[in-house]
């Protein structure tokens, strides 16, 4: 389970800022709230924020610190990093970009993070306790070297082999550590999705509803609630057809093609309607690619469903950016009630997304310290904010009972778009 991550001198993010998932001391839904190992942690949190301001950056910031962590093995020594450092300061350009991310793994809390720039770490560091009070250093990498205390032996001798551009925690994981492992897998563990494009884990629900392994039974039974339209989702086997390519294609593009699927079976979607006579009877069945007939949002929503129930199932952090773009906000209400329910969620998986759509604020789905924004300063940096820490201009907190959507529009709490005529 995600604790808290904060991010500095990435993209819009130049101040370090934090995003956490602990609970405040508030006693509103506290279904949205579990406990684990004494912490109690949220089960979803959504973040507001104008356009350009830096809800996409914060996602982002979660996803090439796993891209770093999980790529960081495959490394050769002159291999540059991915770094993409705050430009509009001269004070950041040149300046290592910060990760740190607290979590929580079977009986244990961890906190890993590390600083780099285009050529190398400069810092690294890991930290295990059971909270925060009583966490000690496992190991600690600075520009002199690397140290490490006796709970951290399967690191012991290995500081000399480490790669200035590679993390110390993945070349102990590929040499057989067991902490260093767990941390891997940790990482492994969490999907961040684009809400606009869901054709990248289209495939993965399809494979789902193939082999009608753990979700695909749970989808269907979401999407008969949600009453899309169609019956039942059918997958269908084709195979290969040299005549279905396009025919302003090149020979040579053609020929590869054809020598890489000559043989091999295509599964399709295909969803199944009733067809009625004058009378309205039910006559027959008509099933049709669902890719090519289903709506966008229809479409969307069957993608999503893979990773959503497969998130649910493992009890894992599921990061969708954007996630009502091309959804009705009722269809979007019905995802985050399956994360914030205790009982389609048992396994306390966590959703984090960024969004729009003002009517989930209204719609009881959050408590105020689920509610992030994010806004630019005259600097042009992103700040990282919750409802519950906001200050009204006359000093007090926001209520629980406040309309939240008609004050966030109304511009009382930032975070909106600054619009003259």
């Amino acid at each position: 389970m995600i604790v808290e991550f904060t991010v500095g001198n990435f993209l819009s993010f130049n101040q370090k800022r934090t995003l956490s998932f602990v609970a405040e001391g508030i006693s509103e839904m506290k279904k949205n709230v579990f406990t684990l190992n004494k912490h109690k942690l949220l089960r979803s949190a959504v973040i507001y924020g104008a356009n350009s301001s830096g809800k996409s950056n914060l996602i982002k910031a979660l996803e090439r610190m796993q891209e770093v962590v999980l790529s960081s093995v495959k490394l050769n020594d002159l291999d540059e990093l991915d770094y993409s450092p705050f430009l509009l300061s001269v004070l950041s350009e040149n300046a290592p970009t910060f990760f740190e991310i607290v979590f929580l793994d079977k009986d244990k809390k961890y906190r890993y993070g590390f600083e780099y720039n285009q050529k190398e770490i400069i810092n690294e560091w890991l930290f295990e306790g059971k909270n925060s009070k009583n966490q000690k250093p496992l190991f600690l990498r600075t520009q002199d070297g690397i140290g490490m205390t006796e709970r951290f032996e399967e690191g012991i001798g290995k500081e000399s082999s480490t790669n200035n551009n590679r993390l110390f925690i993945s070349l102990v994981a590929q040499l057989g550590g067991n902490i260093s492992k767990q941390i891997l897998e940790w990482f492994k563990g969490y999907n961040v999705l684009s809400g606009v494009d869901h054709k990248d884990y289209k495939g993965y629900t399809t494979l789902m509803m193939l082999k009608k392994t753990t979700g695909c039974f749970e989808s269907l039974s979401l999407f008969k609630n949600l009453k899309l339209g169609f019956n039942d989702l059918i997958t269908n086997e084709i195979e290969f057809n040299p005549t279905d390519l396009p025919k302003e294609m090149s020979k040579n593009a053609k020929s590869k093609i054809i020598k890489e699927l000559t043989g091999k079976k295509q599964v399709v979607l295909m969803a199944s309607h009733n067809k009625f006579d004058k009378k309205g009877k039910i006559i027959d069945v008509v099933s049709w690619d669902r890719d090519e007939n289903e709506s966008e949002g229809t479409n969307k929503i069957i993608d999503l469903s893979g990773p959503i129930f497969d998130t649910l199932n493992l009890g894992n952090l599921l990061i969708i950016d954007e996630l009502d773009a091309k959804l009705h906000p009722l269809i979007t209400i019905n995802i985050v009630n399956l994360f914030n329910n205790p009982i389609s969620n048992p396994n306390n998986a966590q959703l984090l997304f960024a969004t729009h759509d003002t009517n989930l604020l209204s719609a009881e789905l959050f408590r105020r310290d689920q509610i992030w924004f994010v806004e630019k300063d005259n600097l042009e940096q992103t700040d990282l904010y919750s409802l519950y820490s906001v200050n009204l201009p006359d000093g007090t907190k926001v209520r629980n009972d406040g309309n939240f959507e008609k004050n966030y529009i109304r511009g009382r709490y930032g975070a909106i778009p600054f619009i003259t005529n």
